[in-house]
C-alpha cells in the first residue's frame, strides 16, 4: 500500500513520462518510424491510464490489467467514454502488432490520423487526474 506522499510522486513520475514520450512521437512520426511511433503512442497512453489509475488508489499489474481496470472504473461508469476506452484497447492491439506480428505492415496512413487522437486521449486523463487535486 502506497501512502498518500508516494502516490503523488508516482503520478507525478508518469505524467511526466507520458509528456516525454509524446515528444518521442513527434520525433519518431517525422523520421517515418511507423512501427516505432506504434509503441510509443500506446506507451504515452499507458503512462498516463496507469498514473489516473494510482491516483484512484487503483492497482493493475500487467498491460491487460491496465485496460479492464480502466474500463471497470472508468468506461462502464462513464467517467470516460467507450470511444475512449476503445481506442486505448486499440492503441495496446497496434503496438502488439507492431512488436510481434511479423506479417503485418504499419504505415504512415495507420498512425499519423491517430496522432491527434492520442493527445486527444492523453488530455481527457490528465484532466482526471488534475480534476482529483
Amino acid at each position: 500500500m502506497l501512502t498518500t506522499e508516494e502516490r503523488d510522486n508516482l503520478v507525478k513520475y508518469k505524467l511526466e513520462r507520458a509528456r516525454e514520450t509524446w515528444n518521442e512521437i513527434v520525433g519518431i512520426v517525422d523520421g517515418g518510424y511507423w512501427y516505432a511511433a506504434a509503441n510509443r503512442m500506446y506507451y504515452a497512453c499507458y503512462y498516463v491510464t496507469s498514473a489516473l489509475l494510482v491516483k484512484n488508489g487503483i492497482l493493475a499489474n500487467t498491460h491487460s490489467g491496465v485496460i479492464r481496470m480502466l474500463g471497470l472504473h472508468f468506461v462502464s461508469t462513464n467517467i470516460i467514454s467507450d470511444e475512449m476506452g476503445s481506442f486505448y484497447t486499440r492503441l495496446f492491439e497496434l503496438r502488439q502488432t507492431g512488436d510481434y506480428d511479423e506479417w503485418k505492415v504499419i504505415k504512415e496512413s495507420d498512425i499519423k490520423p491517430l496522432m491527434p487522437k492520442v493527445e486527444e486521449y492523453m488530455q481527457c486523463i490528465i484532466s482526471l487526474i488534475n480534476s482529483k487535486d
